[in-house]
């Protein structure tokens, strides 16, 4: 095998593939990273028999071949490569680069016992990248890191019609963002339970791949018989692909209630810039309790004695004045991810005279009493201030309150 290709393409396509890679393989030669070149192609994959990833880039390629080496550590290396095209040669075992003035000499890993990545089942419609990058970032922050309870490791995808729904839960928050998309058949319902460190990558890496293509059910890899419960993200030359996890998703859409008492509106830049500083003195346990006024929204938090942090916001308020507390990382990343509704949308504005919040883009808080969940959800200023909020909003992020010791 013997290729050159451009620094950047080679590092962007060995870091996208690397992401994929197992921390922990069952066998070593799974932490490997496939390099074939043919023709003008070079494609590079990796596939642990749960998560596969693959992009194809264009190389000046001399001799075809396939070799199989270290994937991280040639994920490090391209990264820290000079500014010039960089060339690929294999000889006696050994994968030879050398980039400029640097030169890299890596051991081959052996290619007998590497699984063959796994044929893609049927797709069945696309989205459009930025749009599900967007939900994807907005919902994975509320999937569990617990490996003992797998449905909350991952991100539900509900296809139905025209919409997809993304949603996620970690028992004390659940966040939902649904998108439209282009379904090869307008009748298709499916669900699909995915991991959410794939969807994350999905995210990351196709955000402005332009239509990025879902594939999903059966698989049929080479030699073996179907395995079921595949799904694929292709789009901009590179693909995802995982099994699904094996068991059912909670009946999310249920937990959202169609009514609350208290609704509040805060301009959404102020509001999680607020919340960020105060939190800094909250102790791991401490809650940030935000005690809502006819006009404004008083947040505070302290440290068992040693600090205390209050900052008070104009905020447009319809309910009994009420205060209400939340663990300050799970309120930040709900308010982030609402905001991320209106990404590229005129901020609100604060009325100097009267303390009013007006247009704009808008964090809309609504709850039902300090001991029920919280839904946070996002408003473009275009509906009247204070108004129920939507049922079917894009996101929705259902936050369960904190409870806080009465003061001896």
């Amino acid at each position: 095998m013997k290729f050159r290709v451009e620094r950047d393409a080679l590092s962007e396509a060995v870091s996208f593939v690397a992401r994929a890679l197992p921390t922990r393989p069952v066998v070593p030669v799974l932490s490997g990273l496939l390099v074939e070149a043919d023709d003008e192609w070079l494609t590079l994959s990796c596939f642990d028999y749960e998560i596969s990833a693959k992009v194809t880039v264009g190389a000046d390629v001399g001799e075809p071949g396939t070799a199989l080496v270290p994937g991280r550590l040639l994920a490090e290396i391209t990264k820290s490569l000079p500014l010039a095209d960089v060339d690929v040669s294999t000889t006696a075992g050994m994968v030879m680069l050398s980039c400029a003035s640097a030169e890299f000499a890596l051991v081959e890993l052996p290619l007998d016992g590497y699984p063959a990545l796994p044929a893609l089942p049927a797709a069945i419609g696309t989205a459009d990248g930025a749009a599900l990058a967007t939900a994807a970032a907005q919902v994975v922050p509320s999937a569990s890191r617990d490996d003992t309870l797998p449905m909350l490791t991952g991100v539900c995808l509900d296809f139905e019609g025209s919409q997809v729904t993304l949603a996620a839960t970690d028992r004390y928050r659940l966040a939902a963002a649904t998108i439209a998309w282009a379904p090869a058949d307008q009748s298709v319902r499916a669900s699909a339970l995915v991991p959410a460190r794939m969807l994350a990558d999905v995210a990351r890496s196709m955000g402005h791949a332009g239509p990025v293509t879902i594939s999903l059910g059966q698989s049929v890899p080479d030699g073996t018989e179907p395995v079921d419960g595949m799904i694929s993200f292709e789009g901009g030359g590179r693909r995802l692909s995982a099994r699904l996890i094996g068991t059912e998703f909670i009946r999310y859409r249920s937990r959202f209630q169609a009514s609350f008492e208290e609704v509040a509106e805060i301009a959404a830049a102020p509001f999680i810039e607020a919340v960020r500083r105060v939190s800094l003195v909250a102790d791991r346990l401490t809650p940030v309790q935000l005690a809502f006024r006819r006009d404004a929204v008083v947040i505070e938090a302290q440290s068992s004695g040693r600090a205390r942090a209050v900052e008070s916001l104009p905020a447009v308020f319809d309910g009994t004045p009420q205060t209400i507390s939340f663990n300050p990382h799970y309120l930040l990343d709900g308010s982030a991810a609402a905001a991320l509704s209106g990404h590229g949308r005129p901020p609100a504005t604060v009325d100097p005279d009267s303390s009013e919040v007006h247009g704009g883009g808008r964090i809309r808080l609504a709850f039902s009493g300090p001991a029920k969940p919280a839904l946070i959800s996002w408003t473009d200023g275009d509906e009247a201030a204070g108004a129920p909020p939507a049922d079917a909003a894009p996101f929705r992020y259902l936050l369960v309150p904190l409870r806080v010791p009465a003061a001896a």
